[in-house]
């Protein structure tokens, strides 16, 4: 091969490269637009080829920037190596979303991972919790084990932020919203931006129903 055959190997090499690191910034890109156009109820506009994310996705997406807008105090972790961890109780309903979504992200200064667990008695370590609906019916069991943790508890069944959880899912026209529950996270000793709580409808914990 000669010298010009070899210089446009090379050139033909760095054009593919560039464009391929083009196209993953702009597909993160239209990500963007979705998730800001979900959260603000402006329509997002996006070519015809591209695939809008599915629910999940969104989901994934939205977990990850729950964390960010969230004060994780500095005393959380006993190893300065540990993960961050982001955990789904029960019947996991992201399929491989959540994993994409945090792969390689770093979150309170430490390495975001996900763990997938089917016992209440397996949550200790968790700093997400996300509680697929097959076990949302244990809401208080897993209020009561992780009393005093600094744990995230988010769910997407009715009543969930207003019967303890943190943050709750819901759908509205198709678009993904989300309930914040001050209270809950207040328990919790965690700070959630009053960014994060403009976005959000806020609810309380439902009043207690003592028997006489």
């Amino acid at each position: 091969m000669n010298l010009r055959n070899i210089a446009s190997s090379h050139l033909s090499s760095d054009a593919v490269g560039e464009r391929r690191r083009i196209s993953r910034l702009v597909l993160r890109f239209l990500l963007q637009i979705i998730l800001f156009s979900s959260a603000f109820n402006f329509p997002a506009v996006l070519p015809a080829q591209v695939r809008p994310p599915s629910e999940y996705e969104l989901k994934a997406a939205f977990l990850f920037n729950f964390a960010k807008f969230v004060d994780w105090p500095s005393n959380m972790f006993a190893d300065p190596k540990a993960p961050f961890l982001v955990c789904v109780l029960g019947t996991d309903p992201f399929g491989g979303a959540l994993d994409n979504a945090l792969r390689g992200k770093i979150i309170a200064e430490h390495p975001a991972s996900v763990s997938r667990i089917k016992r209440v008695a397996d949550i200790d370590g968790c700093q997400i919790l996300f509680v697929a609906a097959s076990e949302s019916h244990l809401l208080p069991e897993i209020l009561a084990k992780i009393r005093g943790q600094y744990v995230l508890v988010i769910g997407e069944t009715d009543d969930f932020a207003s019967s303890g959880g943190a943050i709750q899912f819901t759908l509205e026209e198709n678009r993904v919203r989300f309930f914040i529950n001050p209270d809950a996270a207040d328990r919790a000793g965690l700070k959630i931006s009053s960014k994060l709580l403009a976005l959000a409808k806020i609810v309380r914990d439902a009043p207690a129903t003592g028997k006489s």
